[in-house]
């Protein structure tokens, strides 16, 4: 009974068209925002930070941009942690390179190199779509690994490619603990998932969804699909671009072109895929699965395996951990293929009708 809108009338456009219409989903949002930016930071280890909630809140950012291209506008890419890395190491390089430049303005421009990086690879949806999109975007993925490894200027001539970043500073307050780092991505994100929140519904989203439904008739009634197709790309690299600077600056510190392997793409999609096509909510609920359900099975694994007398390697943990993920998503997949946010939406209805059948 508490999950009801009886009573909350909507006088104006204004009010029917706010994010959240029901008094009760602004209330939630608002406490979980208090929690995350009050709570957390107050109750939370030093390992939960470094091994949860930073990667978790930075990979729902990559998430986020990877579902306004593959969710909202349909065009499927494999070349996510080439974006990533095309953002990690421009902001680097104008970081480094320019003497005073702040980190902000510098995860800025790293986006906006990826969102360039994107637009170029994202010409080939002029003309293919579906597997052969894939495969193009998938040379982005290649190719970055090559320029990064070959072309020594964007590593500042480090022979293997390996970089570093330190004395990190945001408005003249040093990013060192594992709190003021987890701020920063977590400032960051919420900001992003808003603009993102608001663009997917404004005139530009209903284009991407209609290109995503069928191109044909959303060219006949008068939407461009190159520039659609183009917009979605630059948003979704920007996005993802600003995630790899965060992940390679905040997460990692020193990294190498194998930090964005063709791996982290696939992980990429697998969050998008599990959470939710088109859904903001679902970038969260992916990158949740992907980031904590490996923690959690590597944890408890041995001690399962304890209460009936078997014990299992670090080597076995590990394979088990493996097969055990990959055997969820494969049994998700068959029982909801539209993701944890469908689940969600359905829990939210259900919630709206409850007690009553009808």
């Amino acid at each position: 009974m508490f999950y009801r809108e009886n009573g909350q009338f909507k006088t104006s456009y204004r009010a029917d068209q706010q994010i959240f219409s029901i008094l009760q989903d602004r209330i939630a949002i608002a406490l979980l925002l208090a929690v995350a930016f009050v709570v957390v930071p107050l109750l939370a280890s030093d390992y939960l930070f470094r091994a949860i909630l930073i990667p978790f809140v930075i990979m729902s950012l990559a998430a986020l941009g990877v579902n306004i291209l593959v969710g909202y506008c349909g065009q499927i890419s494999l070349g996510s942690g080439a974006f990533m890395a095309v953002g990690a190491y421009g902001a680097y390089n104008f970081f480094v390179r320019m003497p005073g430049m702040p980190l902000i303005p510098a995860l800025i421009l790293g986006g906006l190199c990826a969102t360039f990086f994107g637009i170029l690879f994202g010409l080939p949806s002029l003309r293919v779509k579906g597997l052969y999109l894939a495969v193009a975007t998938l040379a982005a993925q290649f190719f970055a690994d090559w320029m990064f490894l070959r072309i020594k200027w964007f590593t500042l001539d480090t022979p293997s490619g390996s970089v570093s970043v330190s004395n990190l500073q945001v408005f003249g307050l040093p990013i060192e603990s594992s709190v003021s780092r987890y701020l920063l991505c977590l400032c960051i994100l919420a900001v992003m998932a808003l603009l993102a929140k608001n663009l997917v519904r404004s005139a530009i989203g209903r284009e991407w969804m209609a290109i995503r439904d069928m191109d044909v008739a959303a060219a006949v009634i008068g939407i461009r699909p190159m520039y659609a197709k183009l917009s979605a790309f630059a948003v979704s690299s920007f996005i993802i671009g600003v995630a790899g600077a965060l992940w390679a600056f905040v997460y990692l510190g020193a990294w190498e072109p194998a930090a964005f392997s063709v791996d982290q793409s696939f992980r990429l999609l697998f969050m998008v895929i599990i959470g939710g096509l088109g859904s903001i909510m679902g970038s969260f609920f992916g990158a949740a699965f992907i980031v904590i359900l490996p923690i959690a099975l590597n944890q408890f694994l041995p001690v399962f395996a304890g209460l009936f007398g078997i014990e299992i390697s670090t080597a076995g943990v590990s394979h088990a951990e493996l097969m055990i993920f990959g055997g969820l998503i494969v049994w998700f997949l068959i029982v909801e293929p539209h993701g944890l946010a469908k689940l969600w939406s359905v829990g939210k209805q259900k919630m709206r009708l409850w007690p009553f059948p009808h």
